[in-house]
């Protein structure tokens, strides 16, 4: 959205904090929602769920002062319009032209910013393993990261840039000191905050076979390799190599009862193969993919918990809130774990969705390649993560 200097609303609108937001819709209220950016960036990514009725009219439309009759008619007169922008500037001023026709018109605090700023915690209660760990959740992207927890240590896997402190005061809030931030791979829709972290003091690790696509400041990080483990308190968590998504990815298995899988499986689908490789590699990383899964995570044992980095409108929650499934209940139902190579390939390559907003430039960064500042890292990864092939041609029914 351009940069518009809005006049102060004749009628100051109520507003609602985006987290207030978020609770009502997982509560499943009826939430109706006017998103005021223009098309395009509503298009690639605005507030969903299954109660939420949402309408894109861009902010221009209000700017006029005969503003057409047809707006209004978009508009339903019974419900309260929850009423978002990219910046919580607009919304402000276009809920308050709406108050003063008498509508029922709340403001979202910080707009869609302020919804990329929700990150929630949520325990696993379905780990039996040794510790504690907890899955970080970002509504707005879909992003997962976890924290391991046992006695005065924890851990971090795939921390995001935006959220270092939130790692550091949880850990301390569980009485434990951060000792690793262990990213899975080079990631394509997110800034890491793996350098963020070490340079708090954190030990940061990024696999191996990642560091040698380019990074340049390898020097500040540990590189993780195949069967290297890093120990947090009594739990041990193991680095897996699991290319497929990329050459460097690599799960980790934690307590020996969990799998951060990291854009290798989800609890819906499986990854998509060209975001390093590129299209005219992609089919050779679908069948690293496909070995990886049959030959690398597959023979784990069933009740291993399957802990992915991303989460999308397709997949449902655990009975604790997360987005992890024990394998045997995936093997059973995705249809792309029982599928031959070739009906696999066929299935990851068909009808991939659009590359993550920025993916170069996030590549770029995540690489060591290219300093920003905090603001710019939090801009430059705002929408969905994309980073799934198609559950179309590859969930179960």
């Amino acid at each position: 959205m351009a940069d518009v200097d809005f006049p102060e609303p004749d009628v100051l609108p109520e507003t609602i904090e985006p987290a207030t937001l978020k609770t009502r819709i997982d509560d499943g209220d009826a939430v109706t929602i006017l998103d005021v950016r223009m098309s395009g960036e509503y298009d690639e990514w605005h507030i969903d769920g299954e109660s939420v009725e949402t309408t894109n009219v861009p902010y221009y439309e209000f700017l006029d002062e005969d503003i057409g009759e047809d707006v209004f008619e978009s508009l339903p007169e019974d419900e309260q319009i929850t009423v978002v922008c990219a910046k919580g500037k607009a919304s402000e001023y276009i809920a308050g032209v709406l108050a003063k026709e008498g509508y029922d018109a709340v403001n979202v605090a910080d707009g869609m910013n302020g919804w990329a700023s929700i990150y929630e915690a949520v325990e696993l209660e379905g780990y039996d393993g040794a510790g504690t760990v907890f899955q970080y959740q970002r509504p707005s992207s879909g992003c997962l990261g976890y924290l391991v927890v046992d006695g005065d240590e924890a851990a971090v896997i795939d921390p995001l840039r935006a959220f270092t402190d939130r790692y550091l005061d949880d850990a301390q809030a569980h009485d434990a000191e951060l000792v690793y931030a262990l990213d899975t791979h080079v990631h394509a829709d997110h800034v890491s905050g793996i350098r963020a972290l070490a340079e708090a003091g954190v030990e940061a690790v990024l696999p191996a076979a990642a560091i040698d696509r380019g990074v340049e400041d390898a020097e500040k990080l540990t590189a993780g390799s195949d069967g290297d483990v890093f120990t947090v308190g009594d739990v041990e968590i193991e680095a897996i190599h699991t290319p497929g998504h990329t050459t460097g990815m690599t799960s980790y298995l934690v307590g020996e009862r969990l799998l951060a899988t990291g854009d290798g499986l989800f609890v819906e689908s499986v990854a998509r193969p060209d975001l390093e490789a590129g299209d005219e590699g992609a089919e050779d990383a679908a069948k690293q993919l496909y070995e990886t899964l049959q030959e690398r995570i597959l023979p784990l044992a069933d009740d291993v918990l399957i802990a992915g980095g991303h989460t999308s409108e397709a997949a449902d929650t655990a009975p604790d809130g997360t987005y992890t499934a024990p394998l045997g209940e995936l093997r059973e139902e995705m249809d792309a774990l029982s599928m031959s190579e070739s009906e696999f390939v066929q299935a990851v390559l068909a009808d991939m969705p659009p590359r993550p907003a920025n993916y170069e430039a996030i590549i770029a960064t995540n690489l060591g390649q290219n300093a920003i500042d905090d603001a710019e890292a939090f801009t430059l990864e705002l929408g969905p993560n994309n980073c799934a092939a198609s559950q179309d041609s590859l969930a179960g029914d």
